[in-house]
C-alpha cells in the first residue's frame, strides 16, 4: 500500500516508530547495572575481607612481638645474668589486659587470641618461639579458600 507523503497515516507512523524507538531504551541502564553489580559487590566484599585479614595479622605481629618483649624483659636477661640457659623462660609475662590495650582489634565480637612460649632447637641454635593466633578468625568470602583462616604470627627469640 502506498501512503501518500504529509498525509495523515504518514505523521502517524513517524510517531509511532518514535515511541517504539524510546521504548526499546527502557531497561538498558537496569541491565547494566545488572551486569556490574556481581562484580562491583564482589570487588568491595573481597577489599573489606582482605582488610580485616591484613588488620588481624599486624594486630597478631604486635601481639606476638609485646609479648616477646615481656619474656626479654621478665624471664630472658635474668636468667642469661645469671648465668643459666633461657629455656625455661616458656610462660607468657602479658596480662589479659596488656594484651587488649596493644591488640583491641582482636577482641572484637568476643574473640580471644592465644599467645604460647616455646623452645626450639635445630642445628644453627636455639629459640624461644613467641607464636600468637587467632584461631577462631575466618575469611568471609569463599573465594580465598580456608588457607587465611586461623592467622597465625611467630616471633624469635636466639639464644
Amino acid at each position: 500500500m502506498y501512503v501518500r507523503r504529509g498525509s495523515k497515516a504518514e505523521r502517524s507512523d513517524r510517531a509511532f516508530g518514535a515511541v517504539m524507538r524510546r521504548l526499546d531504551q527502557r531497561g538498558v541502564a537496569a541491565l547494566e547495572f545488572c551486569l556490574i553489580a556481581v562484580p562491583l559487590f564482589t570487588l568491595i566484599f573481597a577489599i573489606f575481607d582482605f582488610g580485616r585479614y591484613t588488620i588481624t595479622m599486624q594486630s597478631l605481629r604486635m601481639l606476638a612481638d609485646a609479648s616477646a618483649r615481656a619474656n626479654m624483659i621478665k624471664c630472658y636477661a635474668p636468667t642469661v645474668l645469671q648465668s643459666q640457659s633461657p629455656s625455661t623462660c616458656t610462660s607468657d609475662y602479658l596480662a589479659d589486659a596488656d594484651k587488649r590495650t596493644i591488640a583491641p582489634f582482636l577482641y572484637g565480637a568476643g574473640l580471644t587470641p592465644t599467645v604460647t612460649t616455646s623452645v626450639t632447637t635445630s642445628a644453627s641454635g636455639s629459640a624461644i618461639v613467641v607464636t600468637a593466633q587467632q584461631s577462631s578468625f575466618a575469611m568471609l568470602m569463599p573465594i580465598w579458600g580456608t588457607k587465611l583462616n586461623a592467622p597465625s604470627v611467630s616471633t624469635n627469640i636466639p639464644f
